[in-house]
């Protein structure tokens, strides 16, 4: 089938999505629901199963059928010569990451009403990306998050597996010994000897769709997130960031006149472009935007993902509140310093500020 003749089929009859069933996992749960969200497949019928003459009749299959040829539209990932990645990405795609690399762009666009042309589409398609979907291709990958040469040195403290999205994809399906029950919400189960294959076939599929959901509407918030708060952000970062040596000479502690403002990417971001800067130490910011809200001061970690401060707030002040932390401070208005010396608030922004000022040289 030429791209042409699949564009034609495309426009003259609802598309039929193919992927297989059994056991199903959450790749091929989001790379049905990305498709669903393109007009051009919406309404779309879905179709699982591992039978070949079946899914020839799909105008595009998913996760299953050995063959990755966008020309087609099929988007397979199981062959030994698969090697696809995204772009400046090491990580070999999943079904998911093979949908959203050819349909992410257009997916974005549509959904924000933005150019896809435009710098901004183009940098929501690499954050989400990132933060999201390399980490489902990972997973169906089996690729480790951890340097296999230093994973063998790394030992968990707590056990994390099971509040992954892909776990709980996972307790969608039916376990070895489960007794398939009519409806997936229903959590009493029904006995299967009654069931015909169709029956358990539509019930599987009904599980299925619940995961493509969950999947789904993951994602959606996240394109939502990053469009309406992460990606305006970067202008406020850019700002209080070039405005920082007005806060003190040093340039080590950036304000925001309003807080819940998402600045760790965006200072991390601007640091890397401007290596001879001095870094950021503290970020100063209101708890709310009433008048006379109370003022934080926030320490900035090491690396994005780090819980260890560049300079943590003053060692006697963890732990200690309100006039106890006034003599301790030498300073009006402190309300508390977390144990850890990562946070701390004061009344006012001037108290906040001095805060920051001490804590830099101590």
């Amino acid at each position: 089938m030429t791209e042409e003749v699949a564009a034609k089929r495309l426009k003259t009859s609802p598309p039929l999505i193919g992927t297989h069933n059994g056991h199903f996992h959450a790749d091929e749960a989001l790379a049905v629901y990305l498709l669903r969200l393109l007009p051009a497949y919406n309404p779309s019928s879905l179709l699982r199963t591992r039978d070949p003459s079946l899914l020839s009749t799909c105008h595009t299959v998913v996760d299953v059928g050995g063959e990755y040829s966008p020309s087609t539209n099929r988007y397979d990932h199981h062959q030994r010569t698969f090697n696809t990645v995204f772009p400046n990405h090491t990580t070999k795609l999943s079904s998911a990451g093979l949908v959203y690399l050819h349909f992410g762009k257009p997916i974005i666009a549509h959904r924000t009403s933005l150019p896809e042309s435009s710098p901004e589409v183009s940098i929501l398609h690499e954050k989400i990306y990132s933060e999201f979907i390399e980490a489902l291709d990972a997973n169906d990958n089996g690729i480790s998050v951890y340097d296999p040469a230093a994973a063998a040195s790394l030992q968990k403290r707590f056990n994390d597996s099971g509040v992954t999205l892909g776990s709980l994809v996972s307790d969608l399906n039916y376990s070895y010994n489960d007794e398939a029950p009519s409806n997936p919400s229903d959590l009493l189960p029904k006995p299967l000897k009654n069931k015909t294959p169709d029956q358990l076939q539509a019930e599987e599929d009904a599980r299925f769709l619940e995961a493509s959901s969950l999947m789904g509407t993951t994602f959606l918030r996240k394109l939502a997130y990053y469009h309406k708060a992460w990606l305006p952000a970067r202008t406020l970062v850019h700002s209080a960031y070039n405005l920082r040596h007005q806060n003190d000479p040093s340039g080590q502690i950036m304000v925001f006149k309003n807080g819940g403002v998402p600045w760790k990417d965006h200072l991390y971001s601007l640091e890397a472009s401007r290596p001879d800067e001095e870094k950021v130490l503290y970020v100063l910011y209101p708890e709310s935007p009433n008048e006379g809200a109370k003022w934080r001061v926030q320490c900035v970690s090491v690396t994005k993902d780090s819980f260890e401060s560049r300079r943590p707030l003053r060692e006697e002040w963890r732990g200690v509140r309100d006039e106890e932390l006034n003599e301790k401070t030498g300073i009006e208005g402190c309300v508390f310093v977390h144990a850890s010396g990562f946070i701390g608030g004061n009344k006012t922004r001037e108290g906040a500020m001095e805060m920051a000022r001490r804590s830099m040289i101590s």
